[in-house]
């Protein structure tokens, strides 16, 4: 076995069918809103899987392309049930294969996981059942609609394979239409598409064949299966394993293993709560049954962790798809031993499934350049110029690194002893470990980029106009806001009242009773954090709800486990006063008053620290505000504006 930079099965190649795949590292669909209205191929789409075939992914599979219109469960997405359509993805694979890459396209019917706002029909489903997560009840298929669909992903797999594309994969989970029939959570139905296994299998199997007479004996089928569904009365393993042989025996060629439903929509993409490649022995137990390659999926972002998956039989390909956000490059560095640039995926899922759910397109809070490769130019500046950061946090050392690209002379300059800024709070609470690897490929970043880097120095004005550089940065970023309560003042010497930051950074101790001011996303995971630790926790939100700046998947989680851990929950509340240990609070209206607290802690949000932007006034040089030295926001978006700003230069 030849062994490449430490791995020995990552790269090897694997048989799917009649097709060679030159590695084990599988892209899986994600939904992008990249493609055009009409669901044609658009560049920004095209680039997007393009940057991952050269980064040289054994096997890209694309986000889900619907059989028919208003089937889908978004307004943006991908199609290819008509030859127009099909010429159109054929520009995308040309490019791919060019690229050296692989690419199969997933079709699918999302049946009751979506609604009419979004198709402008009534959703249909196996049977008529409400989707807990979903406004309408499904009208039930009758058969004679049963058969039609069967044969539009037939032709849709036709067109697919007269697209170009290396394979055609079937999306049999995450709660949609194919799915939806093999799963006891949605199918009711007493007819021979219900009841037995066999019977809410046919639907899937009856697709399998009508796709394989459509495409050819060679004419490599996924089958995207759900081994697990985690919500009451859905599917478990040991039926879905009986699954997996019988569309082992209608003509599958692989199965691509995942999990969960809308209804348990966190295991479907794991945040960072949940433990790295969680749901891989579903996999391995789908493997013990079947003949065919099977793919392990869900929170693998580390090609090591695929390593040693793949190593331990449990799988024949992984999938690793937010990781190929964080770095479409990730294989190419992992084959040359560059693992130390490889930008790895943190869970967050900010700019992936955060801008999804708001409409927008992917993105990665890793990588500014994801899903922009049309939009960022790299290449190095006309007119290479002198550049001065102010700040090493990570909005300016994403600033920093950009300016490099381009070619300046970049100085940062960073008056603490470490990069990262507040970015090194955000590791601390539970299961953010993760988080602190920015930070790490930041600063090995602007090592390999000869960017010079001051630390444990405050820059000066004097020191600006003696180096007079061609653009200043200015990323002096924020701190603590302290609210105007009664009795709260900065800096009280007895501690009492102190900041969710300083409790962080391990600057101020706290135990026993302690009431959290502010519900939003620092104030609850301070409090969770604190709470696995053994302190009485109660928090305290103006606001009807709490984390309301968090994102889906991590949200839900988040307010889970304070539940769990038995964190006193009080919104509608304003604080009114600290008075000798006592908090008065109004809440619906009413005064009330909570003593017995040993520490008050606030996380009520941040301000612009202004202390250098004020020193700066009197500066003559070109200079600009990025991160929250320009406004107040999160991590996400500071690290966007301190990259574009550097490209700007």
């Amino acid at each position: 076995m030849k062994w490449v930079n430490g791995m020995e099965k990552v790269f090897e190649p694997i048989q799917i069918n009649g097709l060679t795949l030159k590695n084990r590292l599988v892209v899986s669909a994600m939904l992008s809103n990249l493609v055009n209205p009409d669901g044609t191929a658009s560049e920004a789409y095209i680039t997007y899987h393009e940057a991952k075939a050269k980064g040289g992914w054994g096997l890209i599979i694309t986000e889900d392309y619907i059989v028919a219109p208003h089937v889908g469960a978004g307004k943006t997405l991908p199609a290819i049930y008509n030859a127009e359509l099909a010429a159109s993805h054929a520009k995308l694979t040309e490019r791919i294969h060019a690229a050296g890459g692989t690419i199969f396209a997933q079709i699918y019917h999302a049946g009751r996981e979506t609604h009419s706002g979004l198709t402008g029909e009534c959703p249909v489903a196996p049977s008529a059942i409400k989707d807990p997560t979903m406004p309408e009840i499904p009208r039930e298929l009758t058969k004679e609609e049963i058969k039609e669909i069967i044969q539009w992903f037939a032709q849709s797999a036709y067109f697919v394979k007269e697209a170009g594309f290396d394979g055609v994969e079937i999306h049999g989970a995450s709660g949609y239409l194919v799915g939806q029939f093999i799963s006891p959570f949605s199918n009711k139905r007493s007819d021979e598409y219900g009841g037995t296994i066999y019977g809410r299998a046919k639907f899937a199997v009856e697709i399998v064949k009508a796709i394989r007479e459509k495409v050819g004996p060679d004419y490599p089928i996924s089958f995207r299966l759900c081994t697990a569904e985690y919500v009451e009365g859905g599917l478990e393993i040991e039926e879905s394993k009986v699954i997996a042989r019988l569309l082992e025996q209608a003509g599958v060629d692989l199965l691509h293993c995942t999990q969960g439903v809308y209804a348990s929509r966190p295991v479907i993409t794991p945040p960072y709560m949940i433990p790295r490649a969680h749901y891989v022995d579903n996999a391995a137990e789908i493997k013990k049954v079947v003949s065919i390659p099977v793919i392990a999926v869900g929170g693998i972002n580390d090609i090591a962790l695929a390593e040693t998956i793949l190593l331990s039989g449990k799988a024949d390909l992984v999938t690793m798809a937010r990781a190929s956000l964080a770095d479409p490059q990730l294989p190419n560095k992992a084959r040359d031993g560059r693992y130390e640039q490889i930008i790895h995926c943190i869970g967050c899922v900010q700019g992936c499934q955060g801008e999804i759910g708001k409409g927008k397109q992917i993105r990665c809070l890793m990588n500014p350049c994801t899903a922009k490769e049309t939009m960022y130019d790299l290449s190095p500046a006309k007119c290479r110029k002198s550049v001065y950061v102010v700040g090493g946090g990570v909005s300016g050392c994403a600033a920093a690194i950009a300016a490099a690209y381009k070619g300046h002379s970049v100085t940062l300059v960073e008056k603490s002893d470490k990069l990262g800024g507040q970015w090194n709070l955000v590791a601390v609470p539970l299961g953010k470990s993760e988080f602190a690897s920015l930070i790490g490929w930041q600063e090995q970043e602007l090592k390999r980029l000869g960017v010079t880097l001051y630390l444990n120095k405050e820059l000066s004005i004097e020191d600006l106009m003696q180096q007079q550089p061609d653009m200043v940065l200015i990323a002096t970023g924020s701190k603590p806001l302290i609210p105007p309560i009664s009795g709260v003042k900065q800096g009280q010497e007895d501690g009492f009242v102190v900041t969710a930051h300083d409790v962080l950074a391990g600057k101020q101790k706290a135990t026993g009773k302690l009431a959290i001011i502010g519900g939003g996303l620092v104030g609850a995971e301070t409090a969770e954090w604190l709470a696995t630790s053994g302190c009485d926790v109660t928090l305290i939100e103006m606001q009807p709800e709490i984390v309301k700046d968090g994102v889906g998947n991590p949200k839900a989680l988040l307010i889970q486990s304070l539940e769990r851990h038995g964190v006193t929950v009080l919104t509608n509340t304003k604080v009114l006063a600290v008075e000798d240990g006592i908090l008065v609070l109004e809440q619906d209206e009413v005064q009330k008053q909570y003593a017995g607290f040993d520490k008050i802690i606030l996380a009520v949000g941040v301000q612009t620290e202004r202390t250098f932007i004020q020193k700066i006034q009197e500066y003559t040089g070109k200079y600009q505000c990025i991160g929250d030295a320009n406004s107040v926001k999160n991590g996400y978006y500071n690290i966007q504006e301190g990259f574009e700003a550097g490209l700007a230069i």
